[in-house]
């Protein structure tokens, strides 16, 4: 590595380690607009300097780089781009640490990302802030509503897995409650949980499953059989589409309330939150409000979907994700195939400061396309490939 570009990723870990260091919601916005536009740049330039193909793409984009004054004239990806295999990389392959692969449908490809050391820390160090801001900083036991093969360490590691580590820094002790019959389908170990919930009944406690798999796996259950488990410090933290769900009948509502419910604590204990692998280090947290909140080393941003263009608060268009935290890919400006919608910055009920927001659906049977191949000399005007 030469020495201007030493100097360059020097620069950027000690910027990325302030915004870390910060509390994640407590940042003026225009002043974090403006250390996050710079941020942003000088990544980029990492980026071209170790990527050809990212370097020629984002040589076509509408904006020069230099020229940008707003993090929305930069250039962002679409998501569909990490569906590629091998994964897009900015690092050697023998600096990659883990790859992280998304949940998909049946019959879809899903996302792969690569992080290497550096990264890894980033991510794990962002979720511990965000997690920490809304539950508190106390160790505490930890009940993982999953089987017992998505707790470990593994090179490769998927989407529920990922979520399912990056809460283990809260974690005195870690258990999973499913179990897996003969036939490899998951089921509730019921004599498991019971005594967990028994010896922790008046325990601060996490815990964590996908939103699918803890109502059909734990909640409905229980349920049939008239069981409560009395942990009223409990904190519930779920994720994962609702598709399913909604298939069901199930509403946000009425899984809120029967979830805690069968726990046998409060509603505002059960709390939703938004991640993606695209995304590392980054998760949106529901508050007390029912918002989504962006901690200081990121960015959300909505877009018109038929020209692309930012719009204003209070219009719903798709989501563009913003984070600072990974350099081992280029994941800096996501544009995802949600929709969603702005809803205010420094004015929420719950007192975090900065862009809070709300995501509504999925784009309906929608692959983003034309910027998977970044070997592309010809843009449109939104920056998107011809």
């Amino acid at each position: 590595m030469s020495q201007i570009a030493e100097l360059r990723v020097s620069e950027i870990e000690q910027f990325i380690a302030k915004l870390l260091d910060s509390p994640p919601y407590s940042l003026d916005p225009q002043e974090r607009h403006d250390a996050l536009l710079s941020l942003f740049k000088q990544e980029l330039e990492y980026a071209c300097e170790h990527s050809p193909h990212f370097a020629n793409y984002v040589r076509h984009w509408p904006v020069r780089l230099a020229a940008a004054k707003t993090i929305a004239e930069l250039p962002y990806l679409p998501v569909s781009v990490f569906k590629k295999n091998p994964p897009l990389s900015l690092v050697p392959a023998s600096e990659i640490k883990r790859t992280l692969t998304s949940s998909s449908t049946s019959g879809q490809v899903p996302s792969r990302v690569v992080l290497d050391a550096a990264t890894s820390r980033r991510m794990t160090k962002g979720v511990i802030a965000i997690i920490r801001d809304f539950i508190g900083p106390a160790r505490r036991p930890y009940l993982v509503v999953d089987t017992k093969e998505n707790l470990g360490r593994q090179t490769e590691l998927g989407a529920r897995g990922a979520a399912i580590q990056a809460l283990g820094s809260f974690a005195t002790e870690m258990v999973a409650c499913l179990s897996t019959d003969a036939q490899g389908e998951p089921s509730l170990d019921i004599d498991k949980l019971l005594a967990f919930a028994e010896k922790w009944k008046q325990a601060d406690v996490l815990v964590y499953g996908f939103t699918y798999v803890l109502w059909t796996q734990l909640v409905r259950p229980l349920q049939q059989r008239g069981i409560t488990l009395g942990m009223s410090k409990v904190h519930v933290l779920h994720s994962g589409g609702w598709k399913r769900l909604e298939q069901q009948a199930v509403t946000k509502d009425i899984f809120v309330r029967d979830v805690a419910a069968v726990f046998g604590c409060a509603p505002d204990r059960i709390i939703d939150y938004y991640g993606m692998v695209e995304n590392v280090g980054v998760v949106y947290p529901d508050c007390v409000r029912g918002y989504k909140h962006v901690p200081a080393f990121a960015e959300v941003m909505i877009r018109d979907p038929l020209t692309l263009a930012p719009v204003k608060p209070g219009k719903q268009g798709m989501v563009q994700v913003c984070s600072v935290l990974p350099t081992s890919f280029p994941g800096f400006l996501l544009l995802t195939d949600d929709i969603g919608e702005i809803v205010g910055e420094d004015g929420c009920a719950c007192g975090r400061r900065g862009t809070y927001f709300r995501f509504l659906r999925r784009v309906p049977k929608v692959e983003l396309r034309g910027c998977g191949n970044l070997e592309t000399t010809r843009q449109r005007r939104n920056g998107t490939s011809a």
